[in-house]
């Protein structure tokens, strides 16, 4: 390129972001009203920041400086030419200001292909978090800006003083000076009740709820978690059976056996605070560097597990792992459910499930393994046999889950049209490719992904009942119950069919086409229950309070567990997650049952101890299951196409 011509490009970009910067003109305020539905309201970009040009192709993100004073989600939106387009966002900085830039390639792109709907549809920045729904299209004719939010809890406000457009990734910042997180990686910019405010008031509630597990509850738990009062045949490893039209899993002594589990089920959960050097006053104390620290992971620390060291000494890793069985057995919680600790299931005293790992679904597109390479077979076999074989012989184990939450389900055609856009050459794409030779069609595209996933799950199970007959193939994991022709594949492969279900209630009529088609027992593998006053996000499904949390619990399980198709639930998870956000996909729900000081939610204690005792009884269909609803729940569904009602 000529000089002359490397000059005027460069001034170009010069005058392009000049163009586009604002000195904060103008500051207006969103006030969200908590009696309606939907609450929201729209501005004329030129009020806020004058001189911003209609047409954004020549951007790669917009930039909002802005203060929310809730941490409840809200969408973000544009009005263009061609309609209103808008995105979810959570702040991590509840309270306070906060630069937020958001990647234009959001609005007008479909997600990139990830493995998981989680790392497909969560986008982490550093100053807050991004979820990819609503529509897709061209920024063309962007003259309004919108913020709308579902069910808002306490009238809460977001301002708004600036919007800029910028070419390169001006990054994140928090613009305040109060640190977001405290000591003990609490919120830190408002107050809430049950706030610790210093050691010795935490060390009081520590040593109040050890004398309260001195006193054990008794839920009529076999040593493995089945119910004493019953009995069938016993196998010494968990099995399902189904008797007089109701599933049941059967536990190693022959005890019936429901599974009542937690997720992510390890100690010093909830505090970690990551990418450090991009968060500048984010964290008014971080822990000493051999407490907590992580050497694979350098720029985070545990305040989590800080707090564990200060709970229990020198030796918290041990003690820790023993308070959590404590917590289970006095909870009346039977099963430690996916993502949790190996130290913890390999003290051998709960009953437990796993993943199988390495079945190269990392490695496929959207999570879809390329089965037709030549080893597939071979490498299949090997992984299995050495993930299974140190469980082969334990009977604490119920079974292996394959996966979570495919994301190409629902976007077969989408799907091959990314293998076929591959670089190079790959047996799954030449098989792609003479499978459309003789039609190009949805029909034919779908068949095709189905006959492949078909291939994956036999090849899977084939190997893991090989090299250990001795435990339950649990499932997909899938996102949603899919169509029949997927239950009619799995009714062939699986024991148990799997999925996760965030919603008030589970769905009985697509339960009730699950027995129908496939006549399988089924595990729930996720749900939960958040809000808003710890400072982080309120979890896919939203309540008021830490009351309607525990609420939401009993009345959810309860009413999951009235199918005579269901043996298992997993609530997730264990404890609440990072406030500034998990370091892969960015989320930050208040959806635990532990906080991060170590200490229990009370209210979701007591429900799922009320809910053990009845659980039998309520899948028996001799007692009623639990009928308050939560008030004014809200799930995750994309906002109705509505403002103020």
């Amino acid at each position: 390129m000529k000089k002359s011509l490397v000059i005027s490009y460069l001034l170009g970009i010069a005058l392009l972001m000049l163009s586009c910067s604002n000195q904060h003109d103008s500051t207006v305020t969103i006030q969200f009203d908590s009696a309606k539905k939907v609450s929201g309201q729209k501005f004329a970009i030129r009020d806020i920041s004058p001189g911003l040009p209609a047409d954004w192709d020549a951007y790669n993100f917009v930039v909002l400086e802005m203060k929310s004073t809730t941490s409840q989600r809200f969408q973000v939106g544009f009005t263009t030419k061609t309609g209103y387009n808008e995105l979810r966002v959570m702040s991590y900085a509840a309270n306070g200001w906060i630069k937020l830039a958001i990647p234009l390639r959001f609005y007008t792109k479909l997600p990139d292909a990830a493995n998981d709907l989680a790392g497909t549809m969560n986008q982490p920045r550093y100053s807050g978090w991004i979820n990819l729904g609503g529509k897709r299209g061209l920024l063309h004719g962007v003259d309004s800006i919108g913020f709308r939010m579902h069910v808002p809890i306490n009238d809460p406000t977001i301002e708004l003083r600036s919007i800029s457009l910028s070419i390169e990734d001006p990054g994140d910042a928090y613009l305040g000076d109060v640190p977001i997180v405290d000591e003990y990686g609490q919120w830190n910019l408002g107050d809430f009740d049950g706030e610790i405010k210093s050691l010795d008031q935490l060390t009081q509630e520590w040593n109040a709820e050890e004398r309260e597990l001195a006193h054990p509850a008794d839920f009529d738990y076999s040593i493995y978690g089945g119910y004493l009062n019953s009995k069938a045949k016993s196998t010494g490893f968990f099995r399902v059976e189904k008797i007089d039209g109701r599933w049941w899993f059967v536990d190693p002594e022959g005890h019936l056996f429901l599974s009542l589990g937690v997720d992510c089920i390890a100690p010093g959960g909830g505090g970690e605070a990551n990418h450090i050097d991009q968060r500048k006053n984010f964290y008014k104390e971080l822990p000493p560097q051999n407490i907590g620290s992580n050497p694979r992971r350098p720029n985070s620390a545990s305040i989590g597990k800080w707090n564990l060291y200060r709970r229990f000494g020198e030796d918290y890793p041990s003690k820790s792992r023993a308070m959590i069985i404590k917590r289970m057995e006095h909870w009346g919680v039977n099963s430690i459910a996916n993502w949790s600790d190996r130290e913890v299931i390999g003290m051998d005293q709960k009953a437990f499930t796993l993943q199988l790992q390495g079945l190269g679904i990392d490695k496929g597109v959207m999570g879809l393994s390329d089965v037709y390479a030549e080893d597939f077979e071979e490498k299949i076999g090997e992984v299995v046999k050495a993930f299974v074989t140190p469980y082969k012989n334990n009977p604490w184990l119920i079974g292996y889950f394959t996966a979570n939450e495919p994301s190409w389900l629902g976007q077969e055609s989408r799907l091959c049209d990314l293998i076929l856009a591959k670089e190079g050459e790959s047996p799954i794409k030449a098989s792609l490719q003479k499978y459309l030779e003789q039609e190009d069609s949805p029909e034919r595209r779908k068949e095709f992904i189905y006959r492949t996933f078909k291939i994956f799950l036999e090849v899977v199970n084939n190997a893991v009942k090989k090299y250990d007959s001795n435990h339950l193939t649990l499932g997909m994991r899938f996102g949603h119950i899919p169509e029949d022709g997927i239950l009619e594949i799995c009714k062939d492969v699986f024991d148990v069919f799997s999925f996760n279900c965030y919603a008030v209630y589970p769905p009985k009529e697509e339960m009730d086409r699950v027995s129908q088609v496939a006549d399988m027992p089924m595990i729930i593998g996720e749900y939960h229950f958040g809000t808003v006053n710890r400072g982080m996000a309120q979890a896919l499904v939203q309540v008021e309070n830490q009351e309607e949390r525990g609420i939401a619990y009993r009345y959810y399980t309860e009413h999951a567990f009235t199918h005579p198709g269901l043996i298992g639930v997993a609530y997730f998870q264990w404890a609440d997650q990072d406030l500034t956000g998990r370091g892969y996909d960015g989320e930050n729900y208040n959806c635990g049952l532990v906080d991060v000081t170590d200490r229990p939610y009370n209210y979701m204690v007591a429900a799922i101890q009320e809910t053990a005792k009845r659980l039998e009884d309520v899948h028996s269909e001799t007692e009623q299951p639990f009928n308050k609803m939560p008030k004014n729940p809200c799930g995750y569904e994309l906002i109705p196409d509505v403002w103020n009602e």
